[in-house]
């Protein structure tokens, strides 16, 4: 079971800042950090567009979405509040979490013609107003659920399309043979979701590579919070530098991993690396991130030959494979994904 987006190293700073104005907020993340995890039909739609001057019809798989409200408990699932087809609520975290799961799976769909976490249509559940000032979100190996944060330093996990879809590719990832949860395969199961999660939302707002922020979970902090979001795709270490969060420890080189038992092996700081490379493809090779650079993560994920424990060179390599399978082994989209290892440390640079 993948760990929350809200790193533990994270809590623990604000659990023990003895700051009065963050009182709660040090109560909220020392009761997230202490709270034990619980335990773990096809639709079609009609889509018109126009080609050519002619209204075109057709039908394509479509989300069954299921968002329950745990009403600030700490049981799973919690109270059916909104079913697919249903019309919103009033509760923006319920809504939240509604529309963000159905722009991750329209961006899984249209990318890669996805059909939801398991490819099958399976239904996408969630539950929302989890625990009590609770400050994270997770996929539990069934649903994805999300806190209302304390209100000091986290507003809420659902305000973030990018959180959202994170929690969605950790499902993904899973439904895909999985990635122990522990070192570098680790932070390779965090890097995923963090690219499918600023995926989601670039192909939600229509981004270029060169027009996207890169940030996940933009939204998410207070006011008052030193930050811009949780992590930067784009240039690791830079998402906040705050007087209680400290400052962001992601790498984006292998000159500055960090060697740690803490975090399940670094999975949160060290998936900084392969942010940082596949940023590195996508400016390489420009346009909407998710048609070449995200292509070929996701063959690479979804090709059944990765092994659960890959480290950060053997999942290189197999993104090689991946890019040649797809456009050759003389290709511009090699070339960027050799270039791009090499320029975070993972791979020696041939042309050097």
């Amino acid at each position: 079971m993948a760990a929350g987006i809200v790193p533990p190293f994270l809590l623990d700073r604000i659990a023990s800042t003895d700051d009065p104005r963050l009182a709660r907020a040090a109560a909220a993340a020392r009761k997230t950090l202490a709270m034990p995890r619980p335990p773990r039909p096809a639709r079609t739609r009609l889509r018109l567009s126009i080609d050519e001057g002619a209204l075109v019809a057709e039908a394509v798989p479509a989300p069954d979405r299921i968002i329950s409200d745990a009403q600030n408990a700490e049981l799973l699932p919690g109270r059916r509040v909104r079913s697919e087809d249903e019309p919103a609520t009033g509760d923006a975290a319920v809504d939240e979490a509604y529309d963000g799961l159905g722009a991750t799976y329209d961006f899984f769909w249209d990318a890669f013609a996805r059909d939801g976490i398991d490819g099958a249509g399976g239904s996408l559940l969630a539950t929302v107003h989890f625990g009590d000032d609770y400050d994270n979100a997770f996929w539990n190996g069934e649903r994805m659920v999300f806190g209302d944060g304390d209100g000091e330093v986290f507003v809420g996990f659902t305000r973030s399309l990018s959180v959202i879809a994170h929690e969605l590719a950790h499902g993904v990832t899973e439904a895909a043979g999985g990635l122990e949860y522990q070192g570098q395969s680790g932070a390779l199961n965090e890097s995923l979701s963090d690219v499918f999660g600023v995926l989601a939302e670039q192909h939600h707002l229509g981004e270029r590579a060169d027009e996207a922020t890169w940030l996940v979970g933009a939204g998410i902090f207070a006011d008052a919070v030193e930050g811009v979001a949780l992590r930067s795709v784009s240039d690791p270490g830079t998402a906040y530098d705050d007087d209680v969060l400290g400052r962001d420890p992601q790498p984006g080189h292998m000159r500055d991993y960090v060697d740690t038992q803490d975090d399940n092996g670094g999975v949160h700081i060290n998936s900084g690396i392969p942010n940082r490379a596949f940023f590195l493809v996508a400016s390489a090779l420009g346009g909407f991130a998710w048609e070449r650079a995200g292509l070929i993560w996701y063959r690479t994920l979804t090709s059944g030959t990765l092994s659960v424990t890959a480290d950060f060179s053997a999942f290189a390599t197999a993104t090689l494979a991946a890019a040649a399978a797809e456009y050759g082994e003389e290709s511009e989209e090699v070339a960027a994904v050799r270039a791009a290892w090499a320029g975070v440390g993972v791979e020696e640079d041939d042309a050097a």
